[in-house]
């Protein structure tokens, strides 16, 4: 049985809750877009009945180039975060990176998201456990379903339950990822929820030389498997221009489809479910 983990008190994943949602840009861009994106997400998913925790980084480290773009940074991405949350009154969650980050971003933030590439970071995860929030930690392109265990383990260690693990595909290859559909039920009978990042599974590392490549045209089949597979939740990149987003732009799910993406999603839940 897969144990319910709540949210701020707001919202919950696991148990027998519909799947969360946790979508925005992939980073802070600025005011507009930001506020824009929260506002459209909030409506969509109480629309069709789904629960929603915001997410965008204030500082994306794990970039593919120093020309990259990484955000406005910890000072200002976090309070404009802060505003997110007291404005629209949804969850925030975020990427942290170091342990440093851990005591100023708490201010702000629901919960806490730990990067693919930072999930074996045995301090970090102690860290971010030992706030007591909720953590999700995205499970490494290098891990085998069965290794979360040794993840698990590490941040339970300190007494803090409230931990959500993500899927991201697996790297197949170079400039490439797949996803296993066996790790969503491998993972999930640990008892934590299992979340599927769906853009990211999309992404094509490195795949334009100094950044990387996408199909979002196949977040929605990846996403109904995924729902239909059992997942407690999913994760989603999402900017109202892709084309223009200054970070993950090729995998971004554009904000105009997520809607009816999103609908069609929660059928595939009901039906699963009855």
């Amino acid at each position: 049985m897969v144990r319910k983990i709540a949210i701020s008190g707001a919202v919950a994943a696991g148990g027998d809750n519909p799947p969360l949602i946790i979508a925005g840009p992939c980073v802070i861009e600025n005011e507009d877009i930001t506020f824009h994106t929260v506002a459209e997400l909030k409506k969509i998913c109480s629309s069709v009945g789904l629960p929603f925790v915001f997410k965008s980084s204030y500082d994306k480290a794990n970039r593919t180039s120093l020309s990259s773009y990484r955000g406005p940074g910890s000072e200002k991405g976090l309070r404009m975060l802060s505003d997110v949350r007291s404005k629209f009154g949804v969850p925030v969650i975020s990427d942290i990176h170091s342990i440093d980050e851990v005591g100023p971003a708490s201010g702000a933030l629901d919960a806490f998201q730990i990067p693919a590439f930072l999930c074996r970071q045995t301090d970090l995860i102690l860290a971010a456990s030992r706030t007591g929030k909720p953590v999700n930690i995205k499970k490494g392109q290098f891990l085998a379903p069965w290794d979360v265990r040794n993840i698990i383990e590490k941040f339970t260690s300190t007494g803090n339950n409230n931990l959500l693990i993500t899927e991201r595909g697996a790297s197949f290859g170079y400039n490439n990822l797949v996803v296993d559909f066996r790790s969503f039920p491998i993972m999930r009978s640990f008892g934590y929820p299992v979340l599927f990042d769906v853009t990211h599974s999309l992404q094509l590392p490195g795949g334009k030389g100094d950044r990387s490549g996408g199909d979002r045209e196949f977040a929605g089949p990846l996403a109904r498997a995924a729902v239909a597979a059992g997942v407690d939740g999913l994760f989603m990149e999402v900017h109202p221009e892709p084309e223009k987003a200054l970070c993950d732009g090729p995998n971004m799910i554009r904000l105009s489809e997520v809607g009816p993406l999103l609908a069609t999603l929660k059928k595939v839940h009901v039906a699963v479910h009855t």
